[in-house]
């Protein structure tokens, strides 16, 4: 059985970049190493998990079944290993606190840019690694403690957490100017279901919103394409390609390009509330219960 206790670090990022690379001599280049001393550390690990790495083949290395399996684990622990020491590192130079915030895409583009840019100008102390996740995903984390603070969308479930209201979201239609339903000031979701929807990816919790509604009219959400953020969903709109819903903030004012329109949506889920939650306020270190008033203030006062 193989001792995780043998491997080291040093041999695993050569074997990273003997992968990435596809060749000894080229990882020894990259490493400042010798050619023999990549070789010695490739072959102690292959003795390791007693499978080989590679097969050497005319124009270079290709990797093996427990060699595919290897590098995916050192990616992941290469990656680890770097934060860890960029978060440890933080503390000699004066940082008193780390706190970890995962949100959707609506609170990273609309609200948390000014919230946490006014939190941390009176705390220059802190660090905040914030994340852009999908809400289901940030539920999942406060639930299980890798997470401090967690934006999310209303319609994702959290009965085990700690959860208030952040700040409401209002979804508008987004057309291309010269399109049927651009006369409209106003328009109900479900009179827009004949048309070609661009829409965010997969698990997403606004693709879902607008599954669920399309489902509840007995309709279904034709969708021609998805894409990974509100501006692109806005640039394939002005295209021609279809039409898309977006919050009201992403396309307020002078964001709005010339040959789009923005039309309210006359669906109660429309305007739809961002939630902040923790797994427990009175477990939250003070830092961290710190940010989650603050949030909470912040939301009550917009």
């Amino acid at each position: 059985m193989t001792n995780p206790l043998h491997f080291d670090l040093q041999s695993l990022r050569v074997f990273l970049l003997a992968a990435e690379l596809g060749s000894l001599t080229r990882a020894a280049e990259r490493a400042h190493l010798t050619l023999s001393a990549v070789s010695k550390r490739i072959c102690d690990l292959e003795k390791t998990i007693d499978c080989p790495l590679f097969i050497r083949q005319p124009r270079g290395l290709e990797l093996t079944p427990a060699g595919q399996e290897l590098l995916e684990h050192t990616r992941t622990i290469l990656d680890n290993v770097n934060r860890m020491a960029a978060d440890i590192g933080e503390f000699a130079t004066g940082v008193r606190g780390h706190l970890r915030l995962w949100a959707n895409t609506s609170a990273v583009l609309q609200f948390l840019p000014h919230d946490l840019a006014a939190f941390l100008a009176e705390r220059p102390q802190l660090r905040i690694s914030l994340e852009e996740r999908l809400s289901e995903e940030i539920v999942a984390a406060l639930d299980s403690g890798r997470i401090d603070v967690g934006v999310f969308a209303d319609n994702v479930p959290a009965p085990t957490l700690d959860v208030r209201p952040y700040r409401q979201s209002r979804l508008v239609l987004l057309v291309p100017v010269g399109h049927p339903l651009a006369k409209f000031g106003r328009v109900a979701f479900v009179d827009t279901l004949a048309y070609d929807y661009i829409s965010l990816a997969h698990g997403t919790s606004l693709l879902r919103l607008l599954i669920d509604s399309a489902v509840t009219a007995q309709r279904i959400l034709r969708l021609r394409m998805q894409v990974g953020s509100f501006d692109a969903i806005s640039r394939m709109v002005e295209a021609g390609l279809g039409i898309g819903v977006v919050p009201e903030a992403v396309v307020g004012g002078e964001r709005l390009a010339d040959g789009l329109r923005a039309i309210p949506l006359t669906d109660d889920w429309a305007s739809r509330t961002l939630w902040v939650g923790v797994k427990s306020e009175a477990a939250l270190p003070p830092e961290a219960r710190e940010l989650w008033q603050f949030l909470l203030r912040e939301g009550a006062e917009g």
